[in-house]
């Protein structure tokens, strides 16, 4: 009797294509990389400084996943070589995004040339079929006319959590609901009809309220994400999922008319994703030694990220508070953007000879996060740190500025996983004593027993890998069906 059960469908071409900043391309590699060993095939998009400093294929997908490089167009006032938000200061990525738009055209190239090579049969063994999918990021507004002319339907993925998404929301609820003023987003959007801590701060809100402006690209962030609505993206992929964002996934399929995904947190198992520029092993391995003399947990592991807006004078402040702390600190120091003199206070690293270490290079923050001399983790709050906190069941000592981590800040607070250093909510500054009291708060207060109770638990949660394979699982599944 013939076998009655249908059989698997053929394996997926999907080209994938972030955002040229490396909290969009991790995760972006991470899913690619977790599609690839599912058998289907992924051409992987960036360009070529961004592709030298990944590393991109592991040796068994090789046969699976297809790098390709497109060259980054020169725009006046970009710093020669900037191919990533790494490469410049804050105030220049909206030319990074003017130059980022130039790549239309290169796109719709290799776009075309998949397609013809399809056809004709002369395209590389496993990536012989047009791609199934293009699965982009939130700055690429110009890819639709592409994807339409070629019928290839798109999933936007985003690196934020869903709470990001569920406070912009879609273009016609904001027609409905205008908001013209700085306080206007200081409160939760009349769409989210449960009670939620989805609103921003003032110094918070003035950044998101800038969103919704035209930047140095002529065109707005919001608008950018906005293109989501348009009927060949078919589904919205979130770097999150269900138990950590209750109820944000149905909502945000209600009010963008089409599935919201949870991809699941895409958590990378070691920090080999990003090949550091001028990283210096001796000085990793020193930084690791240093952590193997300190006492279990209890070590503040200190990073607020590649890109907040840190000025020199709140970088002294924090230094303060480490010092006035009491704690042990491992801080990955990023020097402001055109700040070239003294950074930290006088005779600061003297002083705690022993009792802190600065880095002012790379640190492999996952390696550091694991080590058993970690306790907590002072954060920006960004989603992709937040996520690597996840993963070790590190308390937060929280320090947000822009973007998601406001909100991130407020929902881990929720949780009772970490706490905030108190600051001035109208212009964001802070000073050294509360970062100690927060500090101390975590790491020697009987609130911080709680606070790393919490945390376990979360971890134990999240890290549920079988679970979170689930979800690319039905993420595949999802691809077939909305093709």
């Amino acid at each position: 009797m013939a076998d009655s059960k249908e059989a698997p469908p053929p394996p997926l071409h999907i080209m994938v294509f972030p955002w040229l900043a490396f909290g969009h391309m991790i995760p972006f590699l991470e899913l690619s990389n977790r599609l690839a060993r599912r058998g289907h095939f992924v051409t992987f998009v960036s360009t070529p400084r961004n592709v030298s400093r990944l590393r991109v294929v592991p040796p068994e997908l090789s046969s699976n996943v297809r790098v390709v490089s497109l060259v980054l167009p020169e725009v006046d006032g970009l710093p020669e070589g900037a191919e990533s938000t790494a490469d410049v200061p804050p105030e220049k990525v909206g030319l990074l995004k003017k130059a980022f738009d130039g790549l239309a055209a290169p796109f719709a190239g290799l776009v075309a040339d998949a397609c013809a090579a399809a056809s004709s049969g002369d395209a590389a063994a496993g990536f012989s079929r047009k791609p199934s999918w293009i699965i982009l990021d939130f700055a690429h507004n110009w890819i639709w006319p592409i994807a339409e002319e070629h019928e290839i339907p798109c999933a936007m993925f985003l690196i934020f959590p869903a709470a990001l998404l569920a406070f912009v929301g879609p273009r016609h609820e904001n027609q409905a609901h205008p908001r013209s003023t700085v306080e206007d987003y200081m409160v939760p959007p009349p769409w989210i009809h449960f009670p939620s801590t989805l609103a921003y701060r003032r110094h918070e809100a003035e950044w998101v309220a800038a969103m919704f402006l035209p930047n140095a690209s002529g065109v707005s962030d919001v608008d950018r994400f906005w293109q989501m609505q348009r009927p060949c993206c078919r589904l919205i992929l979130l770097r999150s999922c269900p138990e950590i964002e209750p109820r944000l996934f149905p909502l945000l399929t209600g009010l963008f008319s089409k599935p919201a995904v949870p991809t699941g947190l895409l958590m990378p198992a070691d920090d080999d994703t990003v090949q550091a520029p001028n990283a210096d092993a001796a000085a990793d391995q020193s930084l690791l030694a240093w952590l193997d003399e300190q006492p279990r947990k209890s070590v503040v592991y200190v990073a607020l990220g590649s890109e907040a807006p840190v000025t020199a004078e709140l970088l002294r402040e924090l230094a303060l508070g480490l010092e006035l702390s009491g704690a042990r600190f491992l801080w990955a120091l990023r020097r402001p953007s055109g700040h070239a003199g003294e950074l930290l206070p006088h005779g600061f690293e003297s002083r705690l000879s022993g009792r802190g270490v600065v880095c002012m290079g790379w640190v492999p923050q996952v390696r550091v996060l694991a080590h058993g001399a970690v306790g907590a983790f002072l954060t920006h709050c960004g989603w992709g740190s937040t996520v690597e906190s996840f993963r070790f069941g590190h308390p937060l000592v929280m320090l947000p500025f822009v973007a998601d981590q406001g909100l991130v800040a407020q929902a881990m607070a929720a949780r009772g996983v970490g706490v905030e250093v108190a600051r001035d909510y109208e212009d964001g500054s802070f000073h050294g004593d509360g970062v100690a009291a927060a500090v101390r708060r975590v790491m020697v207060e009987e609130e911080g027993k709680v606070l790393a109770r919490n945390a376990k638990a979360l971890q134990e949660l999240l890290g549920d890998r079988a679970r979170q394979d689930r979800y690319v699982d039905q993420l595949v599944q999802d691809l077939h069906y909305y093709k």
